[in-house]
């Protein structure tokens, strides 16, 4: 499954709940996910962090259907096979 298909996937299942919900919401929502995958992670639970990676990734695709941006071609603009900053793969950016 590629991005857009995923993107799409979500925009099918939620769309019409998230663009009810709004984008700050939809926000809100994104952030509490990550604040699981953080957790998970921090626990060393793996199994749950399998699972909050997937929703971290289902709330990003929410929200950039509610703001109508792609996020496949966003994602690929910024980076085109290479860094953004010093345009090297892989990425040659001192720390």
């Amino acid at each position: 499954m590629q991005i857009n298909e995923f993107q799409k996937l979500m925009h099918q299942l939620y769309f019409s709940r998230d663009s009810k919900r709004g984008k700050d919401q939809t926000l809100d929502w994104l952030e509490d996910e990550v604040k699981e995958l953080r957790e998970a992670l921090e626990e060393g639970d793996m199994e749950a962090a399998k699972k909050e990676f997937a929703d971290v990734l289902a709330w990003l695709a929410s929200l950039a259907n509610v703001v109508d941006i792609d996020l496949e071609k966003a994602a690929l603009s910024k980076y085109d096979n290479k860094c953004p900053k010093c345009h090297c793969n892989p990425c040659d950016c001192p720390f």
